[in-house]
């Protein structure tokens, strides 16, 4: 028989091997080409939709004057007693404004939070 008081190491065939899965948050603090996609696809959702908002602001903000400028006519029409490109410049821009405000505001937290979720995986 075997010693009683005899130490025995008693080992397992093969070694357990833990594997971290690393999150897409720690690839992009980790700065590897994995954390450079998603913060790449990121930007690049977030310079579209800002290059959109400005595109239709300009497109406002510059075509109003092109059309006074190709119908004079318009700048004598009077709006309770304001002229119209008054009226439109004062009183129907900013309705305009705030709903691209509004809608860039809810563009980019949908971004975001699609980015999140696509890093959280």
């Amino acid at each position: 028989m075997s010693d009683p008081g005899a130490r025995v190491r008693v080992t397992s065939p093969r070694p357990v091997q833990r594997r971290r899965r690393r999150t897409g948050a720690a690839e992009i603090d980790a700065r590897s080409q994995l954390g450079e996609i998603y913060l790449g696809s990121l930007l690049r959702a977030q310079l579209r939709l800002a290059l959109g908002v400005l595109s239709v602001l300009l497109l406002i903000g510059g075509g109003l004057p092109v059309l006074f400028l190709a119908f004079p006519k318009l700048s004598e029409v009077n709006v309770a007693g304001f002229p119209l490109p008054w009226v439109l410049l004062a009183g129907a821009v900013y309705p305009v404004l705030f709903g691209l405000g509004w809608f860039y505001l809810r563009a980019a937290e949908r971004n975001e939070s699609d980015f999140t979720e696509a890093v959280e995986r």
